[in-house]
């Protein structure tokens, strides 16, 4: 279990680093955006819907790394009144009850993808970009937050005695 841990621990840190690609590139795509449209006076096709889905695609893909370094926002008045062993509790039965969500979140948009790219959908701009490419960071990211779920439970479930952060 622990090469499991450690694998899917290392997709989220990888998960990570692509949001942040993804929104240093949104950054970029805009800057050259702004060039085009008020310093050239040329239009822009492609520009803001690439921002919009890079964006999107970073929050997806993005959210296994946040789970994995706790960065979400969390009440946490209850568990820390009740410490040890019912801290532990409420942590694996919020981490099992999101891990649910998570998963039937990721079917259905494992399902939209693949409706998606079987029926050669595209977006309705100039750009016509293939739908399942901006759809495809819902399920991937998805998936590797259910497994991060995974692995918080198992992490909370076999903790000797010590309270997370």
């Amino acid at each position: 279990m622990n090469r499991f841990v450690s694998i899917i621990e290392m997709l989220s840190r990888l998960c990570g680093l692509t949001s942040m690609l993804l929104i240093a590139a949104s950054t970029l795509v805009v800057s050259q955006m702004v060039f085009m449209r008020y310093f050239l006076n040329a239009s822009t096709i492609w520009q803001t819907e690439f921002v919009v889905y890079a964006m999107i695609a970073s929050t997806f893909i993005g959210a296994p790394y946040v789970l994995m370094l706790k960065g979400h926002v969390s009440v946490d008045l209850l568990p820390n009144m009740l410490g040890g062993n019912g801290k532990r509790f409420l942590d694996v039965l919020a981490a099992t009850l999101s891990l649910m969500f998570c998963a039937l979140l990721g079917w259905s948009g494992w399902h939209y993808f693949y409706e998606a790219l079987s029926r050669g959908w595209t977006t309705d701009t100039v750009w016509a970009l293939p739908l399942w490419i901006p759809l495809l960071p819902l399920p991937l990211g998805i998936i590797i937050l259910c497994l991060q779920y995974i692995v918080e439970i198992h992490k909370n479930w076999t903790e000797t005695g010590e309270t997370s952060a």
